[in-house]
């Protein structure tokens, strides 16, 4: 058991009148911490599986005076995998206002109508919490320091995905192959317009291969013979169901920065490396380095989230191909790094310094990347 970073953050929001709820991807064991938080006191409480169609019919909005008194005798109540229930933010937004008094948790493994469904019903009445894969800084909580440099390479090639850390690499190999089917396209195909898995595959397959450097829609266009507004539909979408981000560049206007362009990281490696069929080792790879800086920034966003730290994001290039793989701005300051596998000097560059006086910079490599990331 992994404990997990985001539960003393749920735990202060606990019977404040309001929802909670915990999102990410599947299996990310938002059911297994939803338990121990219920298992840590001696409220009453009570589990409802939502992916059972029982449940589903009990839970019906249309019948909700019938269903309500269900909830009279418990404290706290956890709605689990509660998308599946039909108009389930009527329902929570019936429950709040009916038991205030009482802590309802509702986990979510979709993201696709979160924020659209979510902000009418339940305005002001929820703490949203997201759920990742183990970070290092959970691993080092539960272990130490040792440990994660022993598992670095392995993280950097198979991830961090619950289901898989603890066995062989050779199982990994085998469950994530299987996996991946199931997680990438579960949910992207209840888009009516999405037809062909193919599409998918082939617009991950060209993102694997720029993680690192600026995404060229119009390369991924052009391969593929779709039009500019359907991939950046696609893309919106493979967002939606936690599979990439997107990092903006930075820029104040000024008129040699480059202020449209994006990154595009993958949320956890193994899918990246699922997708090309490569998990060799680091030694003979010549994209560890895009591995590298991957890894580093989606860390870092866990350890940004997990914490409630509140901090805005990006990277920065110019035409003079001048550039900063990395920024924080928060403190009135902009904390800015540079990622190297090996430990190599680098600097700031000077239209940045020039332009930007409030700034920090530091490198991060192999030596201190631990302090980064926590």
């Amino acid at each position: 058991m992994i404990s997990r970073i985001i539960e003393k953050e749920i735990k202060k929001k606990l019977f404040l009148w309001k929802i909670i709820i915990l999102y990410w991807a599947r299996q990310v064991w938002k059911t297994t911490l939803s338990k121990k938080i219920m298992n840590d006191y001696e409220w009453k409480t009570k589990y409802i599986n939502c992916d059972l169609f029982s449940n589903q019919q009990l839970l019906d909005y249309k019948n909700h005076n019938k269903f309500l008194s269900s909830f009279n005798d418990f404290d706290l109540v956890v709605l689990d995998e509660a998308q599946n229930i039909e108009n389930i933010w009527i329902i929570l937004k019936i429950l709040v206002e009916t038991y205030p008094e009482k802590q309802f948790i509702a986990t979510w493994s979709s993201s696709f109508d979160l924020a659209n469904k979510l902000n009418e019903p339940l305005t002001w009445r929820n703490f949203k919490f997201k759920l990742y894969w183990f970070s290092v800084e959970e691993l080092k909580q539960n272990k130490d320091i040792f440990y994660i440099n022993e598992q670095l390479e392995n993280l950097l090639i198979y991830g961090s995905y619950p289901e898989v850390f603890w066995v062989s690499n050779e199982l990994k190999q085998e469950r994530l192959n299987l996996i991946a089917w199931d997680y990438l396209y579960r949910d992207i195909f209840k888009f009516e317009w999405i037809k062909k898995s193919n599409y998918i595959n082939s617009i991950l397959q060209l993102l694997a291969l720029q993680v690192w450097s600026e995404v060229s829609y119009n390369e991924i266009w052009q391969k593929l013979w779709l039009n500019h507004i359907t991939v950046q539909k696609y893309i919106d979408i493979l967002e939606q169901a936690f599979i990439i981000f997107r990092l903006n560049s930075f820029s104040r206007n000024l008129r040699n920065e480059i202020s449209k362009w994006v990154k595009i990281y993958f949320w956890d490696l193994w899918v990246r490396n699922s997708l090309i069929q490569n998990y060799n080792s680091l030694d003979i790879r010549q994209d560890k380095w895009a591995i590298w800086e991957n890894f580093l920034v989606i860390e870092r966003q866990k350890y940004i989230n997990s914490n409630m730290l509140y901090r805005n994001t990006y990277f920065w290039r110019n035409h003079a191909q001048a550039e900063i793989d990395y920024i924080e701005e928060y403190d009135w300051m902009l904390h800015t790094y540079e990622f190297k596998w090996w430990n190599k000097k680098a600097k700031l560059p000077s239209a940045f310094k020039d332009a930007y006086k409030e700034n920090i910079f530091e490198i991060i490599n192999k030596d201190n990347y631990i302090d980064f990331l926590m």
